[in-house]
């Protein structure tokens, strides 16, 4: 008597779009990429060049090697900044030791420090809205001298903040914050000091924005949401707590398919999937393989927006046999 074989469960994925790199990450990983085609390896990278441990491998088998301080940098190897940005004193530090560097942040952190920096010019007291300790607040806060920027992290630190002089007040955001809880920090700061002034443009990047909104839109209808991204990815932890406010009944946090414990999927019919801006395609495509091993997948795109935005690469890496 043969076995009878169970049927394949059903499981519809519905697809986040946009999801993954964006323009700041692509540039940041070719920056790197080019660097070693120019000068040979080991080119030497200040940090994590984005916050993703896969990326972060494949370039140390490409000869990146990552440090966390200037100073663990020979001086005749290339140096990289990495995309969250650094304080002035590194760059300086580096001219100063005549080495060879080239600077990776993403333009968008780089227009936040324009900005800070703007404010300052103008003598206002500048309020940072982003999470201590973060690699972007720590290279924004450096643009200026100390004590000109006070961090503040959620509205319950406003009520204990004075500022010298209420007239003369600016704000700046981290760029990968959720875009629902900063404005209501932003809220909070424009009842209590009605004259602060804002930035130009918003802060928050285009693709941390898009990508929250994706994950809204397909949030309610989700049993459960997998975000592909690593610990330290600001944005990608974002998408978590976005997710579950946007209804998805379970959320969680995946490096690749490896990270995932099958026990989440008991009684789940639709998976919301969506990577954030450092993550790479690929994982993406190995957790739908990894379902589909085990599920009869249909696969559905939510899209909210689509994006075309590119950034040029600095000069000096730009064409890498020069």
């Amino acid at each position: 008597m043969s076995e009878v074989t169970a049927p394949t469960p059903p499981l519809t994925i519905l697809l986040a779009a946009p999801r993954g790199f964006c323009a700041g990450v692509d540039r940041a990983i070719q920056i790197v990429e080019r660097a070693i085609e120019k000068w040979g390896a080991p080119v030497y990278v200040r940090h994590e060049i984005v916050h993703n441990v896969h990326v972060v491998e494949r370039l140390k088998r490409l000869g990146a090697v990552f440090v966390e301080e200037l100073e663990e940098c020979p001086t005749d190897r290339p140096v990289v900044f990495s995309a969250h940005g650094v304080p002035k004193s590194v760059p300086e530090e580096a001219s100063r030791r005549n080495m060879i560097f080239v600077d990776a942040t993403c333009p968008l952190v780089s227009k936040v420090h324009v900005e800070a920096q703007r404010h300052f010019d103008a003598e206002r007291e500048i309020v940072l809205i982003g999470h201590a300790g973060h690699p972007e607040v720590i290279g924004t806060m450096g643009q200026l001298p100390e004590g000109s920027v006070t961090l503040i992290q959620d509205v319950a630190e406003i009520a204990d903040f004075q500022p010298k002089d209420p007239k003369k007040l600016a704000f700046v955001t981290q760029t990968t914050l959720s875009v629902d809880d900063t404005a209501e920090i932003v809220g909070a700061l424009q009842a209590k000091f009605p004259e602060i002034s804002p930035p130009h443009k918003e802060d928050i990047c285009y693709a941390t924005t898009n990508r929250q909104e994706a994950v809204k839109a397909l949030g309610s209808k989700a049993d459960l949401l997998l975000v592909i991204g690593s610990k330290t990815s600001s944005n990608s932890i974002r998408l978590v707590e976005v997710g579950l406010r946007a209804g998805a009944k379970a959320a969680h946090l995946i490096d690749d398919a490896h990270g995932i414990d099958w026990s989440w999927f008991d009684g789940i019919s639709t998976l919301g999937l969506t990577a954030g801006a450092s993550a790479p395609e690929d994982l993406v495509e190995a957790v739908i393989a990894a379902c589909q091993a085990r599920f009869a997948i249909t696969l559905q795109d939510v899209e909210v927006t689509r994006e075309d935005v590119i950034f040029k690469l600095p000069r000096v890496v730009a064409t890498a046999q020069d």
